[in-house]
């Protein structure tokens, strides 16, 4: 099978079992089922600035860095103004991801391919389910999941902690070993291959200016099975299933 920008870990030796055996195919959301071009997660970003600014009543500059600690301690923003300054993060998700969506465009081409899949689709997001909804909608991408599972359904844990996986798999009856993961952060993806899952790493196309760029950039790790930066192409091409009309 042909591979999209596929580096094999050095020293390890990969088992690619395809996808044939896949019943249940998971994706993130945010940079990974759309492309930063699109624009949103540099709104969702300034706006979470925002808030620490407004709730510290601190500058931009302050607010940013602390930002970004809380992103680095505890895995995203939300958890650790939960775990520091007990927020509502009901409050919190409305005011983050309070965007423009028209910025991003229909996605034909993705939805063809994921509409062919066979089995069941998922998004599992750190994200709120309303967030997920619209950017679905906005990709013309949604009939074709069947739920979202977000940050409230997980407890407000967020990805990577093996407890929002468990939560997950154990609320929609998946197994492990049957499904496909797709994600755009290599940390989230090394608990769904010790669980057994098939992981894909989705990259952008091309540098994203307001990302960190090492979360960008190709790992080589036992745990990253698939690399893609075309992921309509890779569901076409790379999985064994063909471009098929897309249904629900």
């Amino acid at each position: 099978m042909k591979m999209i920008d596929t580096v094999p870990a050095a020293g390890v030796e990969k088992t690619r079992r395809g996808f044939a055996h896949v019943e249940t195919w998971i994706f993130d959301l945010d940079n990974t089922l759309y492309p930063h071009e699109a624009q949103l997660w540099p709104q969702v970003d300034e706006r979470i600035t925002l808030f620490v600014c407004d709730f510290f009543g601190m500058d931009g500059l302050s607010a940013r860095a602390l930002q970004k600690y809380y992103y680095h301690r505890y895995g995203t923003t939300l958890r650790g103004l939960m775990e520091e300054q007990g927020i509502d993060p009901r409050d919190f998700l409305a005011f983050a991801h309070s965007i423009d969506y028209s910025l991003l465009a229909p996605d034909p081409a993705l939805a063809t391919a994921i509409g062919a899949l066979p089995g069941r689709k998922l998004i599992l997001t750190n994200g709120s389910r309303g967030h997920a909804e619209a950017v679905a909608e906005r990709l013309g991408i949604g009939a074709h999941f069947e739920d979202i599972f977000d940050i409230a359904d997980a407890g407000f844990v967020p990805k990577p902690e093996p407890a929002t996986y468990a939560s997950f798999l154990d609320r929609h009856g998946i197994e492990a070993s049957r499904a496909a993961m797709f994600e755009d952060l290599a940390k989230n993806l090394a608990e769904p291959h010790r669980l057994g899952m098939t992981t894909v790493l989705v990259l952008p196309k091309t540098p994203d200016p307001f990302r960190e760029l090492h979360e960008q950039e190709e790992v080589v790790a036992s745990h990253i099975e698939y690399t893609t930066r075309d992921l309509s192409g890779f569901l076409v091409r790379d999985t064994g299933i063909g471009g098929a009309d897309a249904g629900p």
